[in-house]
């Protein structure tokens, strides 16, 4: 049997989705539960940002989740393939009107990536100040707390209402399925099999 751990919500109804696509079967939490055992498979019901772990510590063999988050977690884990599911981008967010400063000795960021944004300054050369937040991450240019904001953004339009425009890009997203590294040579030909049906599936779409 493989553990997989879905995010849950959106991305992973659409995952299961692709898996009904792939074994004719039906893949379907019940309210409120947290695991589903069908078809050879154990699907784990988790917290988006717990997906890497989960995988990471060999509680699941395989997981999904976007790859803003595995960048951010920086863990040692296999990326298998692209679901082609929950397209995103990690984006500046600034007061309308502005762009971001670069000739200042040091930039005042809040995110919720603080690695992902730390890196991008670091690649090149300059002083940032982060600070993180874990929601209305939209306030802290509007309130003087810093001088934009870094965060996850798929229309824009929750910036867009909170008085900020999108800036530049740092990196696109989209959700990928993962391995554990000991499962994935344990378990090489059940993993193999799924990435190859999933694919056709993906293909097919």
């Amino acid at each position: 049997m493989l553990t997989i751990a879905l995010p849950k919500g959106r991305i992973a109804q659409e995952t299961l989705s692709k898996f009904e696509q792939a074994f004719d079967e039906e893949f379907i939490f019940e309210d409120r539960k947290l695991i589903l055992e069908k078809a050879g498979f154990r699907f784990l019901n988790v917290r988006n940002q717990d997906v890497p772990t989960y995988v990471m510590h060999g509680a699941a063999d395989l997981g999904v989740v976007g790859l803003d988050v595995l960048e951010e977690k920086e863990y040692d884990l296999i990326k298998l393939l692209d679901l082609q599911l929950g397209f995103c981008k990690v984006a500046f967010g600034l007061i309308k009107g502005q762009e971001l400063d670069m000739t200042k000795s040091k930039i005042t960021v809040a995110t919720k990536h603080e690695k992902i944004a730390k890196r991008y300054f670091e690649e090149k050369a300059m002083a940032v100040d982060i600070i993180k937040l874990y929601g209305s991450i939209e306030l802290a240019p509007l309130v003087n707390l810093a001088d934009c904001i870094v965060d996850i953004v798929e229309t824009g339009a929750t910036m867009k209402q909170n008085g900020l425009e999108v800036g530049p890009t740092i990196m696109e997203s989209s959700a990928h399925l993962i391995a554990n590294k000991n499962s994935y040579y344990a378990k090489k030909d059940k993993i193999f099999d799924l990435k190859e049906k999933l694919e056709a599936v993906i293909q097919w779409d």
